[in-house]
């Protein structure tokens, strides 16, 4: 089994700051087996053969995949490359407005997104036969946050994977992972959904999602 861990947004909490998210939102993308992961890594090489770098002789060529600056043509054009079934898409976002204060600290914000990674992890279901699991996470933490965050996941997922299940967790640049690259578009879906509303992308992956929530909503 194969999870890739992407994010949107960011965990500062000064909202009169330009650019301070008001939420955070973490998004899995599980594949149950490598043909479903293959299959996802053909999408995304088709993805950028045929939409985005086509006709681009001498000019700069599009290395990855992003939810950002992705025409909605783009990305349904992906969709529509992906494997029909195997895969799901799990998220939760936060609403970083009704984050406690002792969560809002350096030490805080990095409890809060370990929490928020295993909230998420616990929905996933884990097959008695599954005998390895490779989590991909999205580079963005220095050597002793990955150290931290390996740890505790490794910790909590003991209680949650089967007795003879091997754990991997890889930790990659979103360009060295054509998942990475998936959950990223999915990610940025459900950010714009929940912070801006808008659905469009999110309604085309929609039967995909097998769990999403928002936590601590607005009262």
């Amino acid at each position: 089994m194969f999870i890739f861990l992407d994010e949107s947004g960011d965990l500062g909490f000064d909202f009169s700051k330009a650019g301070t998210s008001p939420y955070f939102v973490i998004t899995l993308l599980v594949c149950c087996d490598k043909p479903i992961q293959d299959g996802f890594r053909r999408a995304v090489k088709r993805t950028l053969k045929n939409k985005l770098n086509r006709k681009k002789k001498g000019s700069r060529i599009v290395q990855e995949l992003k939810g950002t600056g992705t025409t909605l043509a783009v990305k349904r054009y992906f969709y529509g490359q992906l494997p029909t079934q195997g895969w799901a898409i799990y998220s939760v976002t936060l609403n970083k407005v009704r984050v406690a204060d002792h969560l809002r600290t350096k030490a805080g914000k990095k409890k809060l997104y370990n929490f928020l990674a295993h909230f998420l992890l616990k929905k996933v279901h884990f097959p008695d036969e599954v005998q390895r699991v490779s989590l991909v996470v999205d580079r963005c933490k220095n050597t002793e946050e990955i150290k931290d965050f390996n740890q505790y996941v490794a910790n909590q997922l003991e209680a949650l994977l089967p007795l003879n299940t091997r754990l991997d967790i890889d930790h990659l640049a979103s360009h060295e992972s054509a998942g990475l690259q998936a959950v990223d578009l999915f990610c940025w879906g459900f950010a714009r959904k929940d912070a801006m509303g808008e659905r469009d992308w999110y309604e085309i992956y929609r039967g995909n999602v097998r769990y999403a929530t928002v936590y601590l909503p607005p009262k």
